[in-house]
């Protein structure tokens, strides 16, 4: 295609030979060479057209002509800093706020998501002096020096690494395969405690909690769902003790969950983060993300005397673009959509789950899903062999899926949001294909050994099945989202 500049090859051996040997690339074996993208669909270099179950980044689709004409024109007019007035970055922070609750009113416009939860560490230790974090298990916040400290999903890699003895690590409130699992009387609590225990032992070696972050929903940990009540119980425990509570929106937000345009919603209205931070789906592949947390927040970063500057962080370009996202949204009614398909992939991974015996867990809510991939549903040891196999024959069959958790057992799903039903049933078709192949080469046989009345009450009381009755999401949207920017509660 006339994108293409170099040959293939050529272009495997000039990344090995400038690009820095530790940014691997996918399916390094035999790597996908893309050219152009549009819509859910990424084409190489030969014109094959590859189904995108994995770009959370192009949150609209690849190259909404819309965003690409916003940043366009914006950039003929004007870009710069913004220590200059303008009005976009206003009328963005307006816009943006308008969709969270009200206490969450002041924005910091940032790079990346990276930079982001970094900087919301700042802001947590200002607040009030305190210094050590609690994360938890698996969890992946960014790639700067302060945020490999905070994800164990990155520094459990380094063997010989000492951790930072003011990061602690709570367990990942994982229902399915952590501590206290769907059978528990009580998760939420069960898990929360553990929070608190470890605030307590802080506190008796005299150390201060600044925050506890969490991704709203683990995505690199394995598509994890933390059950409902979880975040309000914790947010307590932080609160007692001087700390703030950080929400990572980084990979669910901006309406991929289908019933709320952020996914810590899910979690009721009763909870509200202290910090929430935002990133790749907020520019539709434009370098933007943002902070937003309070007043009492802000004024306690202010207090220090140090100036904040971004050079890039709200320029006139990146704040078009991330307006012309939230229009594409509402107008597409994209978090419907969600909703909608993501309901109808879910029900159909279910049936997978009837038929095939390496399915262990099937969890998620909209676009954003996880499929674990098991030996044995008992004891629960991890198909990742499995797993890896699944995702490399899809690429072969011209769809782009990745594993991912703590033993890359767990298929993620995670699409654009213009994702459909036809797309749904071409991607399970084929994980079907390969399933049954698969079971058949390691005899596998069905046994149904699921504990279906603790499967039901994992569904009914941590809530993980978005029902189209929780939220008129079309409506929501364009009160949210459209150009008045009356408040919707959320």
């Amino acid at each position: 295609m006339s994108a293409e500049i170099f040959g293939k090859q050529t272009t495997i051996e000039l990344r090995k030979k400038h690009i820095g040997p530790s940014c691997k690339i996918l399916f390094s074996n035999d790597p996908v060479k893309i050219v152009q993208a549009k819509g859910q669909f990424m084409y190489d270099e030969t014109g094959q057209r590859y189904l995108d179950c994995i770009n959370n980044v192009a949150h609209v689709g690849h190259c909404h002509p819309e965003v690409v004409r916003a940043g366009q024109q914006q950039m003929e007019q004007l870009n710069t800093n913004s220590r200059f007035l303008h009005d976009k970055l206003v009328l963005y922070a307006q816009r943006l706020q308008a969709t969270l609750p009200e206490k969450l009113s002041v924005c910091y416009f940032v790079n990346s998501g990276s930079e982001a939860n970094d900087l919301a560490l700042r802001l947590a230790r200002q607040y009030r002096g305190h210094r050590d974090i609690i994360t938890l298990e698996n969890a992946y916040h960014g790639h700067v020096s302060s945020l490999i400290d905070i994800s164990p999903y990155k520094f459990h890699q380094l063997s010989d690494a000492e951790q930072n003895p003011f990061v602690h690590v709570a367990p990942s409130p994982d229902v399915y395969r952590g501590k206290y699992r769907a059978d528990h009387p009580d998760p939420a609590t069960a898990y929360a405690h553990e929070v608190k225990d470890i605030i307590e032992r802080v506190d008796r070696k005299g150390g201060k909690i600044a925050a506890f972050i969490a991704e709203s929903l683990q995505s690199c940990g394995g598509q994890v769902i933390p059950p409902v009540g979880y975040f309000q119980q914790v947010a307590a425990h932080v609160h007692k003790a001087g700390g703030v509570f950080i929400a990572d929106e980084v990979q669910v937000g901006f309406g991929r969950v289908g019933t709320h345009f952020w996914a810590f919603q899910l979690q009721g209205e009763d909870f509200v983060p202290d910090i929430v931070t935002m990133g790749k789906p907020i520019g539709n592949g434009h370098p933007m993300s943002c902070v937003v947390t309070t007043k009492e927040v802000a004024e306690a970063f202010m207090s220090s005397g140090m100036q904040y500057f971004n050079t890039f962080g709200g320029n006139p370009v990146s704040c078009a673009i991330g307006l012309a996202v939230l229009d594409v949204i509402s107008k597409e009614d994209l978090q419907g959509n969600a909703l909608r398909v993501g309901k109808y992939l879910t029900s159909r991974l279910e049936k997978q789950k009837e038929k095939h015996p390496l399915i262990g867990d099937i969890r998620g809510c909209g676009l954003f899903v996880g499929v674990e991939l098991v030996k044995d549903r008992v004891k629960l040891i991890p198909a990742t062999a499995e797993a890896q196999e699944v995702i490399y024959r899809l690429k072969k069959q011209l769809v782009l899926l990745s594993a991912d958790g703590p033993h890359r057992n767990v298929l993620k799903l995670k699409p654009p949001m213009c994702f459909t039903t036809e797309d749904v049933d071409l991607v399970v078709d084929k994980i079907d294909q390969i399933l049954t192949e698969l079971e058949d080469a390691l005899g596998l046989k069905f046994q149904n050994t699921e504990n279906e009345s603790s499967k039901r009450k994992m569904v009914d009381e941590i809530g993980l099945k978005c029902r189209s009755d929780l939220v008129n999401t079309k409506g929501n949207n364009q009160a949210v989202l459209g150009q008045k920017t009356k408040r919707v509660k959320t």
